[in-house]
């Protein structure tokens, strides 16, 4: 008979202090090796965790600082600790820190990042999210962080092309001479450009990822 859904629930693992040996049926403390017929009840065992695994090809490690266990290999690892994270050891020195940047939902799926067995990516702004849905994001024509809207690739042959098509885009006379305000969300900087319907260009870093504003309210 099925269980009824009601009666699902999680394992805190960590509150585990029994377990009972599937070969002979012994309950005891938790252990990697059963005390009264001596086998190994995981080939694979944290203590901490207090999890246990057969498929030891996965590369399980404890991480102390995360908390948890974790699968890929230690030596493929490091943990930052402004992330507060375990990252891949190509990520060391070589990506943006942001305070707890794991210890959040990704952003497409909206799945928990921080214990998700996913492969996670970590964009140029230090935002994460899962690889695969990162992927589906850019695939779909889409080149900014969700949380951010930093631009998430080197955009400067898109930024070209917008040049050249507002050079052969010849806006109404009565538009043709009106400025706006914007805000680049690449570079933060906030600048008085002239109004195109094709996009808005940033003085500071040529980026056309930018958004129209209010006027910035002058001192009295």
């Amino acid at each position: 008979m099925l269980r009824k859904i009601f009666d699902r629930h999680e394992l805190v693992r960590q509150d585990v202090t029994q377990v009972i040996c599937s070969v002979c049926d012994t309950e005891q403390p938790v252990a990697h090796v059963c005390t009264n017929c001596g086998v190994n009840m995981g080939e694979y065992f944290c203590e901490v965790c207090k999890f246990y695994d057969d498929d030891i090809d996965k590369g399980q490690f404890h991480c102390d600082d995360c908390g948890i266990c974790r699968v890929g290999g230690r030596e493929n690892f490091f943990h930052c600790n402004k992330c507060d994270s375990c990252y891949s050891v190509s990520l060391r020195n070589n990506h943006s820190c942001v305070e707890d940047s794991m210890r959040h939902h990704c952003p497409i799926c909206y799945e928990f990042l921080f214990d998700s067995l996913k492969d996670t990516t970590v964009m140029k702004c230090g935002h994460t999210m899962h690889t695969e849905c990162y992927h589906e994001m850019i695939k779909r024509d889409k080149y900014c962080c969700p949380i951010c809207s930093r631009s998430t690739l080197d955009m400067t042959k898109a930024w070209k092309r917008m040049d050249e098509e507002i050079e052969e885009t010849i806006m109404p006379e009565d538009l043709r001479y009106k400025k706006v305000w914007i805000l680049c969300n690449d570079c933060n900087d906030t600048t008085e450009v002239y109004f195109h319907i094709i996009g808005q260009k940033c003085r500071h870093c040529q980026s056309y990822n930018t958004r129209m504003i209010a006027p910035p309210v002058l001192p009295q």
